[in-house]
């Protein structure tokens, strides 16, 4: 299958299919509206793992230190009341079991990433603060990706305050990690950028692009989902041939997965899937 023959298939797509793939520190191979945006669903958390390393790494938090587990958010909204996530909307009830204790920063960035947790993730964001993943945002190149608001603050979402992504911005961001664990870059330190990347290495959901590529193939990788919208964005790292971005975001009618992590696989998981599937045949010829 061509690029063009994969754009050709996508067409058909009820709604908007974006893509970016590239090898690292290279030029895309294959784009597909790649600076539209999307409703971010779980990606965003990508952005907030590296704002928590870089703070950490400034030595304004502590990874290890215990932080207060609980379930009351300020809103990003100015003057609306604070919020709560919905324990049946979540994926790990890891999380859910320590409320009202503590757990260390790095196990709550561990469990967004790898469990998706919502709870964990608006801990972290609570503790990092928007404008650092602004920032983060801004020094892996993101051109259009916003982080501008907690998950499930309504009435923020409600003024229109939203996070969105796209194809493009999250190739940046996670081409970034990858590179920066093998040299100096913008992002974190090597060790700091290679400790993120072991996290991706680790998610557990993977019913999307990973489900594309053959058993005990590595990638790290972010997804996310709600109804209407999935997302993957990852980088593999094959045996036999160079590192390589992949993102694949829909925003379609294909995407009926639900919010939670029980019964997550839809066309759309099937979709991306299959483009993986189409890069990694053609993974030898990625341009770079």
């Amino acid at each position: 299958m061509t690029w063009d023959d994969l754009d050709a298939h996508l067409d058909k797509v009820p709604g908007t299919v974006s893509a970016y793939v590239g090898r690292l520190n290279a030029a895309p191979t294959w784009t597909r509206h790649a600076d539209a945006t999307h409703y971010a669903a779980s990606t965003m958390k990508a952005a907030v793992l590296l704002a928590l390393w870089r703070a950490a790494e400034a030595g304004t938090l502590d990874l290890d230190a215990p932080t207060p587990v609980t379930n009351e958010f300020a809103s990003a909204l100015p003057g609306a009341p604070r919020f709560s996530c919905a324990r049946h909307y979540d994926n790990d009830e890891a999380v859910w079991d320590r409320v009202g204790g503590t757990a260390p920063l790095r196990w709550l960035a561990d469990r967004m990433i790898t469990r998706s947790s919502n709870l964990a993730t608006n801990i972290v964001l609570d503790r990092v603060g928007l404008p650092a993943v602004a920032q983060a945002w801004a020094l892996a190149g993101a051109r259009h990706s916003v982080t501008g608001r907690g998950i499930e603050d309504f009435a923020a979402r409600e003024a229109g305050i939203t996070n969105v992504v796209t194809a493009a911005d999250l190739a940046a961001l996670l081409g970034g990690l990858a590179t920066g664990a093998e040299r100096p870059g913008p992002l974190a330190t090597p060790a700091g950028c290679a400790a993120m990347v072991d996290v991706l290495l680790a998610q557990e959901y993977r019913e999307d692009l990973a489900s594309g590529l053959p058993d005990g193939t590595r990638i790290a990788h972010k997804n996310g989902w709600v109804r209407g919208v999935r997302h993957g964005a990852g980088v593999v790292l094959p045996d036999d041939a160079p590192p390589y971005v992949i993102v694949v975001c829909t925003t379609t009618d294909l995407a009926d997965g639900g919010a939670t992590g029980e019964e997550v696989e839809d066309d759309a998981c099937r979709l991306i899937a299959n483009v993986s599937a189409a890069v990694w045949a053609a993974r030898h010829e990625l341009a770079g």
